[in-house]
């Protein structure tokens, strides 16, 4: 346990990539891979597929690789995939529409149960059989179901706020979509998606391309 505590986010950021490529590979029937060869795939070298992996524990075998079955199995494991998880989402505009249509969540144990808004003319409509609320139900809401996951996509200006009731009514997982670090407990966990700031990297590594392009010449 003392061991896993000590795993860097970094290693962490990277086990959903492992968890898509070997999903990929079992789709291919691929029975077993070395760490080179699943390295030349992700993109990652042979070392740093093991350093990350022996991080969890032992799981592959010298001379044979890994069994992409197990250590797929495995990372499900550890990523939490053998728990179901139930997830509200606040703001029903165009961010929070696309993750309410996204059917891949029920595959990795996320089951969206209800959704709000403040747009009176957003509530009563539905999205997957879902019917979107009005936020002013959300307090009483959070009262009478277990939630895990707040999912945040209403503008930054309201952010702090939504947050603020799902950490007092239990909610211990916020996703945050909304672009606003949010202030919350130690015992809440916070993923941010900062569109705006992940559009600025590649607007800088566009840019740093171009420049080099322009020095080597």
């Amino acid at each position: 346990m003392d061991k896993k505590k000590n795993i860097s986010m970094a290693v962490i950021k990277r086990l959903p990539k492992y968890h898509r490529y070997l999903q990929e590979l079992l789709r291919n029937d691929v029975d077993r891979i070395s760490s080179k060869e699943l390295g030349e795939k992700i993109g990652f070298t042979a070392s740093q597929i093991r350093q990350d992996l022996n991080c969890f524990g032992d799981f592959g075998q010298q001379g044979y690789g890994y069994n992409v079955k197990d250590l797929y199995n495995q990372i499900s494991i550890i990523l939490g995939l053998n728990k179901e998880y139930k997830g509200v989402i606040l703001g029903a505009g165009n961010i929070g529409q696309a993750i309410a249509n996204y059917s891949r969540f029920v595959q990795v144990g996320l089951d969206i149960v209800a959704i709000f808004d403040a747009n009176p003319k957003l509530v009563g409509m539905r999205i997957r059989d879902i019917e979107i609320q009005d936020i002013d139900n959300l307090r009483s809401y959070l009262k009478e179901n277990s939630v895990d996951i707040g999912i945040i996509c209403v503008p930054r200006i309201n952010a702090q706020k939504v947050s603020d009731l799902l950490v007092e009514n239990g909610v211990t997982g916020i996703w945050n979509f909304a672009p606003v670090d949010l202030v919350v407990p130690e015992d809440v966990t916070v993923e941010n998606v900062h569109l705006s700031e992940s559009l600025l990297t590649l607007i800088y590594l566009l840019n740093d391309k171009e420049e080099s392009k322009e020095e080597s010449k």
